[in-house]
């Protein structure tokens, strides 16, 4: 399919008008073209060949509109940093319409209804950070929102400097946040509030559709998704940085990349975002986050759930369904086959190795992959071998309890724990050639992490620790 015969639905535009806004594009200066992702292009069934259409720059930039397209940005508030704010909507975004299920969106269109007094813009900084990371999420196994393009300008815009203003086309099955439903809840706009619900069921949960339970059945299905993505964040070893409940995603996605950061050395308290000063997004707090904001959402819903019954399933959350979805993906990580009751213990007394061994998280999980009882190359990586020798005489023992060979565990971890994960030093790198003019490093990134757990020899710079200088760094939410 070419652009030219693209063909987009706005189902969103049959809800009441409170629900969205209409908007205009405005334009960018001289824009160009910085990526695009064909493995994106690939969901909507846009040729390959786009890549080289002048309309597709024209597309990002707001000048060429697909046929059926109505622009809007869509209305939500949100809990940020714990405190409610009754209007926030899509500041900087463009709704496109939907294609193949994937609802087009491009995020540095320009100001909209909700733009609170800024510009509507992002910077070519920010976009490259979350089109990069939004690919490299989808390819280790993480649901994700995902992105299709990005374009740079000539246009200016102040940051903590003047920066070059961009716009990334992003992908996603739904942009409904749990802050749409508070939006409605706390204006008291209960018609609208049940007629987002029946829509959230259509675009995310139609199995439900036709259920009398259904209301309930979301909730759960929510909180349910919930759980099995942050246990994969927790997992990775990754940090979102900005958990406020319009960040939430009510499909269960990664949603909104801003000072996020993947794990170098391990620490259970790391805080990637600047601006959280009492570390309420650190990583050891991301699944309590999680439960407050799931909190906030049933808060949402008590003309149409019991309140007992989602009382109930929170307390599910936190009993089991989340402890069981980390224990779970920590297995996996470990090679461990076999249920026992007390792994998690032993994944306890790692946390606590990690932590004391100073030693990074991704690598240490790609060595143990290879791990046949020669302990040497796991020592190597630990600034601390000492407290990695304790742990692994926990792992040999349990390690009895197994089925399967070393061989056999060696396959399913090395498919298991990526070798590549595209850590903000890496990023950075990208982003210093991109503002001069040199897209290939973001290229070659945007390949790397479309293949996280190959043996790529001649990309083994990027698997290597990260310098000492750019360890655990965190970064501001100006974009």
């Amino acid at each position: 399919m070419t652009l030219e015969n693209m063909t987009l639905q706005t189902s969103y535009l049959r809800l009441d008008e409170e629900f969205y806004r209409l908007t205009d594009r405005i334009p960018l200066d001289e824009p160009y073209l910085i990526s695009f992702n064909p493995d994106a292009a690939k969901l909507i069934d846009l040729d390959d060949e786009t890549r080289n259409d002048p309309q597709f720059v024209a597309l990002l930039n707001g000048t060429f509109t697909p046929q059926g397209s109505s622009p809007f940005a869509m209305s939500y508030a949100g809990h940020q940093f714990g405190n409610y704010n009754p209007w926030l909507g899509d500041g900087r975004a463009s709704n496109l319409g939907n294609m193949n299920g994937w609802n087009l969106q491009l995020k540095g269109s320009g100001e909209t209804l909700y733009s609170r007094m800024a510009d509507g813009r992002t910077v070519v900084r920010s976009s490259i950070r979350e089109y990069l990371m939004s690919e490299a999420m989808h390819h280790l196994g993480v649901p994700t929102t995902r992105a299709l393009g990005i374009i740079g300008s000539k246009t200016k815009v102040l940051r903590n400097r003047m920066e070059d203003a961009a716009i990334v086309m992003r992908m996603s099955p739904s942009w409904v946040r749990f802050g749409t439903f508070e939006y409605f809840y706390y204006s008291s706009q209960h018609k609208n509030l049940e007629m987002l619900a029946e829509y959230v069921i259509a675009e995310s949960y139609p199995h439900l559709k036709d259920d009398e339970d259904r209301f309930y059945k979301m909730f759960c299905e929510v909180v349910d998704r919930t759980a099995v993505l942050i246990a994969k964040w927790q997992g990775l070893g990754f940090c979102h940085g900005v958990m406020n409940t319009d960040n939430m995603s009510i499909a269960g996605l990664t949603l909104d990349y801003g000072p996020f950061s993947m794990m170098d050395d391990f620490r259970y308290g790391f805080i990637c975002n600047h601006t959280d000063k009492i570390g309420r997004y650190s990583y050891a707090e991301q699944p309590n986050i999680s439960y407050w904001n799931l909190t906030k959402l049933s808060e949402t819903l008590p003309k149409l759930v019991s309140k007992e019954r989602m009382a109930k399933k929170l307390e599910d959350f936190g009993a089991f369904i989340y402890p069981d979805a980390y224990i779970n993906i920590m297995r996996e990580k470990l090679g461990l086959d076999v249920e026992v009751e007390n792994d998690l213990e032993l994944i306890e007394e790692l946390l606590v190795a990690l932590h004391d061994a100073f030693v990074d998280y991704t690598i240490f999980f790609r060595t143990l992959s290879r791990y046949d009882g020669d302990r040497t190359a796991l020592y190597d990586i630990a600034m601390n071998p000492v407290v990695i020798h304790n742990w692994l005489e926990l792992y040999e023992e349990r390690l009895l309890q197994e089925t399967r060979s070393h061989v056999e565990r060696h396959e399913v971890m090395l498919k298991t724990n990526p070798k590549y994960v595209l850590k903000n030093y890496m990023l950075d790198e990208a982003i210093v050639l991109a503002e001069k003019g040199d897209f290939s490093l973001v290229e070659k990134l945007l390949s790397i992490a479309s293949h996280p757990y190959d043996e790529m020899p001649e990309h083994e710079y990027f698997a290597k620790e990260t310098p000492e200088e750019h360890k655990n760094r965190g970064l501001a939410c100006s974009s």
